[in-house]
Formats: structure tokens, sequence, C-alpha cells
């Protein structure tokens, strides 16, 4: 699923609002978990999974054109846990 079918799917659950209104719900959203990511927090969706970062040492790379090595620099990226209730239903 993209984002624009999310937003279609929650317009015709919820006629009551615009698609303008619900794309602004979701934008919203989005950045916030982002946002909190990005301060080094963690966000948790009781049921669905836990988003939070964690870091990768620097090392030494290879470019795959060229066969160079380079130097990788450290950094955080993004995992996703996913809640007992999201295990359950994908291992019916």
């Amino acid at each position: 699923m993209i984002r624009s079918e999310l937003v279609q799917m929650l317009a015709a659950d919820n006629p009551g609002l615009s698609i303008k209104e619900i794309d602004r719900i979701v934008t919203i959203f989005f950045d916030e978990i982002s946002q909190r990511l990005a301060d080094g927090g963690r966000v948790e969706l009781r049921g669905f999974g836990a988003f939070s970062t964690r870091g990768r040492d620097a090392r030494t790379g290879r470019n795959p054109r060229t066969g160079e090595t380079v130097a990788v620099d450290a950094k955080r990226v993004p995992y996703f846990k996913p809640g007992k209730e999201m295990r359950q239903r994908l291992n019916v």
C-alpha cells in the first residue's frame, strides 16, 4: 500500500472528512513519528509495533562500480519491531 491508497481508504471510511483533511492528518502522523525518531525517541503503537533507531558503527565500504574502498560514517537507522498482535496476524 502506498500513501495515496491509505488516504483513499481513510476517506472511504470517513465520509465526513475531505481528502485534504485526511491527507493533512496522515502528514502530521508521519511527521510526528519521524520527528520523535530524529530526537532519539521511540514510538510505540500498541498492537502494531514500535519504531526506534539503532546505531551503526563507522566502517570501510566498497564502491560496487569501481571496487574502490570508501569510508562510511557512523549513523543511526530506523528500526521497527512488530507487536504481538501483528506477529499473530502474520502467522495465521
